[in-house]
């Protein structure tokens, strides 16, 4: 199959800008590869002694005579996320199953997994990000014994999939099945949860109400329904070749999640350097696959976070994006998918309409993916058009994919899709770069230019509403939020007063350093501004009343003042002392000393 000539493009050129890297990348993996001769190194007897000491009776023969391939369990569960208290009992089906396949397994270690929902708006949201690159350093230390031939990565979440990712590809020379555990059953409906939310901000309705609402939309196991950046993992993580087809959006706690978590446990072990099918984890995260997941990114409407966590796991595997690259893929790549905060529907409607196997078919006929990639499941991401079911003898089988749509309302082919465009700008100007995100936003919303109102905290945004202040046309500038700054919290407080806002037919938009994900909704945002405030960035120069315009359809983000009188402006200072002690931040004042720019991925390596 051929790719349409802006995605060959844009994908010579990343190509092209990593040659090097990547080379070295790859070098270095299969330097790896050599040095275990297709199978686990052999340590000293002593260090066998320990690496085993508690397995089965009946692993033990298998794991010192290295007769068998060997997997390691990376595990993100605890039973304070929802989306990852199902992996409770996966490391028992893992190794039930390794040993059905001639081979063997072990938790190989933990890594920490936080949820943003608890932290959203609290002093724990500033580790947040942080934390994708603590996952990812605990990952190296998990797979350092060098006992396993593979690895199963169990996460879900926002930060742990991609810092999952990252330590992967620290060991790249072997092969890595993501596990997903799947979304919860649907509850309270996406658009009655955020009008109860809007309401609960105007004073309408109490916190009782509030709470009762938020207890219904998060009831149970799995992941939160709407699209954000947890959902977004599990898309990526499919269209990538990480996932066995199919498994992204299967409910946890069924028949069929628990076959295929077993399923990928024998994946694993058949595509160890011990097999004919070695697939090394460096090898299937390529260019291409990279340009997939951002095609795939696009055409759902996904979390914004990955303009910076795609950016830093490539970087993991010698791989260079930029945001031009996002922005050059989404004028070519359709809007095939209305989920909340897009639309109304969940993930659960999403996957009922014809989920993954219908959307990559949808976009591998249109030449907005690239087929001849490699993946867990095998050579081609054709092979990623069936989908899983449990069949009348309990076992799991494959059928052929959706060709239609089970709700167009939710999930439509390329040939009619809900916009022409992925819905995600970059924008340019003045106060540096940021990135926007449309795909919620009104058409006529998607041009905003009005006085700035400067704030530096969201508490700060929210008081002033509570004070009747910002009943007026305005842009709220929110800075000292960067990495560098507090660690780039997500700003979702933000929402219900500037959505509150907006609904009274108030021109309001949002500029700010910090984050947003993927449900910044209907609000015009430019986040993720860089250079930071902390860093002298031309936002740190934007006063009260100065005229600005967040122009996505221009790619613009300008401040309309005199060219003279901003050059000589000097940037403002914070007191951020607040941010740098307390509920752990005091442990990551080398993060913050040494992380890097959002455009590079905000990464501490």
């Amino acid at each position: 199959m051929s790719v349409q000539s802006r995605i060959a493009e844009v994908t010579d050129r990343i190509a092209g800008r990593s040659r090097e890297t990547r080379g070295r990348y790859l070098a270095r993996i299969e330097a790896a590869a050599a040095a275990a001769g297709g199978r686990r190194p052999r340590l000293g007897c002593a260090n066998e002694a320990h690496a085993f000491a508690a397995c089965a009776a009946g692993d033990k023969p298998h794991q010192f005579a290295a007769d068998a391939p060997n997997l390691g369990i990376v595990t993100a569960y605890n039973d304070m996320l929802s989306a990852h208290q199902p992996y409770e009992r996966f490391p028992e089906l893992i190794r039930r199953a390794a040993r059905a396949a001639g081979g063997t397994a072990q938790v190989a270690g933990g890594v920490p997994a936080m949820c943003d929902g608890v932290t959203q708006g609290e002093a724990g949201m500033e580790l947040s990000l942080f934390s994708r690159d603590v996952i990812a350093l605990a990952t190296g230390v998990a797979l350092s014994h060098q006992v396993f031939d593979a690895a199963v990565y169990l996460g879900v979440c926002d930060k742990i999939v991609p810092g999952l990712v990252i330590g992967a590809l620290s060991f790249g020379h072997l092969p890595a099945v993501f596990v997903p555990a799947g979304p919860m059953t649907s509850g309270l409906p996406n658009d009655e949860k955020a009008k109860i939310r809007q309401l609960h901000a105007e004073g309408k309705v109490g916190r009782e109400a509030l709470l009762e609402a938020e207890a219904k939309a998060y009831h149970g196991p799995g992941t939160c329904t709407f699209y954000g950046t947890a959902n977004t993992n599990q898309m990526l993580m499919e269209i990538m070749g990480l996932h066995l087809p199919g498994s992204s959006f299967v409910n946890p706690n069924t028949g069929l999640r628990d076959a295929l978590t077993e399923a990928a446990a024998r994946r694993a072990i058949a595509i160890t350097a011990r097999g004919n099918d070695y697939t090394p984890v460096g090898r299937v995260l390529d260019e291409k696959a990279f340009v997939n997941g951002i095609v795939g990114l696009h055409a759902t409407g996904g979390s914004t976070n990955h303009t910076i966590h795609l950016v830093a796991m490539a970087a993991a595997a010698g791989i260079v994006l930029r945001w031009d690259d996002f922005s050059d893929l989404a004028e070519v790549t359709p809007l095939l998918c209305r989920i909340y905060p897009n639309g109304k529907a969940d993930v659960n409607h999403f996957h009922a309409a014809g989920g993954m196997g219908f959307l990559m078919r949808e976009l591998l006929g249109a030449g907005l993916l690239h087929e001849d990639v490699e993946t867990v499941w095998g050579k081609g991401l054709s092979n990623y058009l069936v989908e899983p079911a449990v069949g009348g003898d309990g076992a799991l089988e494959w059928r052929e994919a959706p060709v239609a749509s089970g709700d167009e309302a939710v999930l439509r082919g390329a040939a009619s899709p809900f916009q022409p465009t992925g819905g995600l700008r970059v924008l340019e100007g003045d106060l540096g770069r940021a990135v926007i995100k449309t795909s919620a936003v009104a058409p006529e919303r998607h041009v905003i230019e009005a006085p700035a109102r400067v704030f530096h905290s969201q508490e700060e945004v929210q008081a002033a509403f509570r004070k009747g202040e910002l009943d007026r046309d305005f842009v709220a500038v929110v800075r000292f939020q960067g990495p560098k700054a507090n660690g780039m919290p997500e700003l979702h407080k933000l929402m219900p007063p500037l959505g509150v806002l907006q609904d009274r037919g108030r021109r309001v938009a949002l500029v700010t350093d910090g984050r947003l994900s993927g449900a910044s909704g209907k609000v015009p945002s430019a986040i993720h501004v860089t250079p930071e405030a902390l860093e002298g960035g031309p936002i740190a120069r934007v006063r009260d009343g100065d005229m600005v315009r967040v122009d996505a359809v221009a790619g613009r983000l300008d401040v309309l003042v005199e060219p003279a009188e901003w050059a000589a402006r000097a940037p403002a200072t914070a007191d951020l002392s607040a941010s740098q002690a307390g509920v752990g931040r005091e442990l990551f004042a080398a993060f913050r000393a040494g992380v890097g720019s959002a455009e590079a991925g905000a990464a501490v390596f």
